[in-house]
């Protein structure tokens, strides 16, 4: 189990001996992150980092589950000293402070309604030596089970003749994920990398495309497995699937909900008023 200490923070080896100095920004933010998780006594347990290449593009792909699913990602190359260059909405990009970042890192934008531009520079940035970072259920899995995967990431693998790294993150939808941002401490977070997929010859992106989920879903009920907490009580168990006891929507009721918000009909929550606010700080203080 890993807890982010503060020798990670300020060690002068942590990117190599002679690291880009066009990362400088990204290299200060995965810092920042660290100082964030040591605050936050987050408990990671990291495995499978020997399957990110040293060198060479490669493409990471992960499910989803909470909004702070790259950077606990990026946990799993910082053994290898390397960074990922993650593909998000281009929302996020037009943000005025986090878009900044986003294009200081070298991240990729992904307009949704045109994703042809994204897949282009993601496959040049894998052919030029990257690692790519991809979340092909394209959201976040209100379910906690791996969705359908976008063609695009078996597509990118083929195109630009580089491996598949499949890769799961549990334990972060504790902390903030879909309809949840609690910021909760001493939570426990689980990232597995499995062995590199490759396509073979004559493959199409289908096939390698089960693999990659098949790969995925053997590593999410790995990671849940060895996870090392368990709900505090009834009330605690919305974060564990259906299949497992948990109070998760199942994929079909997900996949329902997520057909409503497509078509702008979801029920939205009723926002408490701030005297509600200032009770439930008070009871949480006691």
């Amino acid at each position: 189990m890993y807890t982010a200490s503060w020798r990670d923070v300020v060690r002068r080896d942590l990117y190599g001996p002679s690291p880009d100095p066009r990362d400088r920004p990204y290299r200060f933010i995965i810092r920042v992150a660290l100082v964030v998780f040591r605050l936050f006594r987050f408990r990671f347990d990291v495995r499978g980092s020997e399957h990110v290449p040293t060198t060479g593009g490669a493409i990471v792909c992960s499910n989803h589950v909470s909004y702070f699913d790259f950077t606990f990602l990026g946990l799993g190359a910082l053994p290898q000293r390397r960074l990922v260059r993650f593909m998000a909405k281009s929302a996020v990009f037009d943000h005025w402070l986090s878009g900044r970042f986003m294009r200081a890192m070298q991240h990729i934008p992904v307009d949704r309604t045109a994703g042809t531009a994204a897949f282009e520079t993601a496959v040049r940035a894998l052919k030029d030596g990257e690692l790519v970072g991809v979340f092909p259920e394209a959201t976040i899995s209100t379910s906690f089970t791996v969705k359908d995967l976008k063609a695009g990431v078996a597509r990118m693998a083929v195109d630009a003749g580089v491996p598949i790294i499949p890769a799961v993150v549990w334990g972060g939808q504790r902390v903030a994920t879909k309809g949840r941002r609690q910021f909760r401490r001493d939570v426990a977070v689980t990232v597995v990398l499995g062995e590199p997929l490759i396509a073979e010859p004559g493959e199409r992106p289908q096939s390698l495309l089960r693999r990659t989920r098949a790969a995925m879903e053997a590593l999410l009920e790995e990671a849940q497995a060895g996870y090392p907490d368990q709900p505090t009580g009834p009330d605690d168990r919305w974060w564990l699937p259906a299949h497992l006891g948990g109070t998760a929507p199942t994929p079909e009721e997900a996949a329902a909900d997520a057909a409503l918000r497509a078509k702008g009909l979801e029920k939205k929550p009723v926002k408490p008023t701030p005297l509600a606010r200032v009770r439930r700080l008070v009871r949480r203080a006691r």
